[in-house]
């Protein structure tokens, strides 16, 4: 009995130690925790338990025989965040790169299937150069199998990855199916080509960071939602991000405590819209007044920044919110902002996160460079995305709400539950000048009759109350009030049941 516990002792010790301490000391040097040094921050103390430390690699060719490590380069188990379960997997550089072998795969695959039976999170921590050559098709094949795991748990349990070092080739497309990516800046990238094959075939030079760091992925092709400055705290954010998110898409998101009044008011949100209509005002401001303690955990701000989302809680329930930015392109839509806003909002239905949609949207931005990138498609998957939701939706209107873009944000006819509107909204077809430079073309010489006619449709239809009299706006809120008027709505629609008609799945304007 003694001896078969000093054998498993030093088994243990040698998965441990990875690829050894001097591959160890070359992580800590590029400012990098090991594989389980970030599983011991990012979990609960003492909550993790470990699954296949002892397996090792099949492959004999090219002298692989002779490097046979425990755990085969990647670190598999569950634990618990807050005292709730989550399964991860996290990547050992140490080991060979960390690069994916059969087996390796085969890991990552078996928390994937435990997680889906028990209805979990999954959580992958990626530091991998890749497929392990070595292998050849069977590495490739292994890629392919966790691919298929990540399309079969989209939508049933929360996914997310977490790129702390290189994510190149085939590796690339497993986070990408995942429902969000966050990234270390200076330290992970991801590219399907590396800079040396796209020199080679396009010519172009250009560094691995240029080419798919974490600045060029949050900012640029919106690939990742967001970078922190160091390993320690993206994994102490991604403990926090976690924590607003259901277990599967059967439960409901966690409750938590508040001492923030269900019903408290922010008189200075009165004075939040300006006095003129053509002036900015921050978005942001009204999110962090009506939610719980001011605590918002925005996604992807760095990309299409006119359009806000993100998750926060009030009375203690987590809500999604989309919310138009005027201090971003006017809050204009373009392309990025409905790809943006629409994935969001289509997660947050799978997951019964109810959505709260703040509009001041002028409209869609015109130009030969968003029609000829399909805007048309791309805006009807925002369009799409409110349409499909049956979770609770509730709409506050705070100034311009214009044209298709108007029906877009979650109003009343997307079966928006409860659609309000401050004063000041102003819900048209385009806005005053515009309207009437078409109305009244004939009249365009006449400076003096289209100033009188442009007063004549301000006073109109630049107030909430043409859609109030349709009933497509509820009721017309003070500003101060809204905290208490948007719990008081999730609190009646908290029980809302909502199916849509039976199908395989629809067919969303990719």
């Amino acid at each position: 009995m003694h001896e078969i516990i000093r054998q498993l002792d030093e088994k243990r010790a040698a998965a441990r130690l990875g690829g050894g301490q001097r591959r160890i000391d070359a992580q800590h040097a590029k400012g990098k925790l090991t594989a389980r040094e970030r599983i011991d921050l990012l979990l609960d103390p003492g909550s993790f338990e470990e699954w296949d430390m002892f397996v090792e690699h099949r492959c004999v060719e090219f002298g692989m025989a002779d490097s046979k490590i425990p755990s085969d380069g990647v670190v598999t188990g569950h634990g618990t965040i807050n005292g709730r379960l989550v399964f991860l997997f996290s990547q050992d550089f140490t080991v060979l790169g960390g690069s994916l072998s059969e087996t390796h795969a085969a890991k990552i695959c078996k928390i994937m299937d435990q997680a889906m039976k028990v209805g979990a999170p999954v959580i992958g921590l990626n530091d991998s150069g890749g497929a392990r050559i070595q292998e050849g098709v069977d590495s490739l094949a292994g890629y392919a199998e966790v691919f298929q795991r990540n399309v079969l748990a989209s939508g049933v349990i929360p996914q997310v990855s977490l790129i702390m070092g290189p994510c190149a080739g085939g590796a690339v497309y497993s986070p990408a199916m995942t429902d969000f990516i966050f990234m270390v800046e200076d330290s992970s990238y991801m590219f399907v080509t590396g800079p040396d094959v796209v020199k080679t075939v396009t010519h172009e030079q250009v560094t691995a960071e240029e080419l798919g760091g974490a600045i060029t992925h949050t900012s640029k092709s919106g690939v990742a939602d967001l970078s922190f400055e160091n390993d320690v705290v993206a994994l102490l954010q991604l403990r926090r991000f976690m924590d607003f998110l259901p277990a599967n898409n059967k439960q409901k998101p966690p409750v938590r405590p508040t001492d923030h009044a269900w019903d408290s008011y922010d008189m200075s949100l009165d004075n939040l819209i300006p006095n003129n209509p053509n002036m900015p005002y921050d978005m942001k401001e009204l999110i962090l007044k009506i939610v719980d303690e001011g605590d918002f955990f925005e996604v992807a701000p760095k990309f299409a920044a006119n359009i806000i989302t993100g998750l926060a809680r009030m009375e203690g329930r987590t809500i999604g919110i989309v919310a138009n930015q005027p201090m971003v392109l006017a809050g204009c839509l373009d392309i990025d902002s409905a790809r943006k806003a629409a994935r969001f909002v289509r997660f947050c239905d799978a997951f019964n996160i109810p959505l709260l949609t703040l509009v001041d949207v002028p409209g869609f931005m015109p130009g030969t460079s968003q029609e000829y990138g399909g805007i048309i498609k791309h805006g009807a998957k925002l369009l799409y995305a409110y349409a499909e939701a049956t979770v609770p939706k509730v709409t506050l209107i705070t100034r311009k709400a214009y044209g298709g873009a108007y029906d877009v944000m979650s109003s009343k006819h997307l079966r928006g539950d409860f659609n309000y509107a401050w004063p000041t909204a102003e819900i048209a077809v385009m806005g005053p000048k515009g309207a009437v430079e078409i109305i009244f073309r004939q009249d365009l010489d006449n400076a003096e009759k289209i100033a009188e006619r442009t007063e004549e449709y301000r006073r109109l239809f630049a107030n909430p109350f043409v859609a109030g009299s349709r009933g497509f706006i509820d009721e017309v809120i003070l500003p101060h009030g809204t905290r208490k008027r948007v719990n008081r709505a999730f609190a009646i629609l908290r029980d809302k049941a909502l199916e849509n008609p039976w199908r395989k799945h629809g067919n969303i304007p990719l």
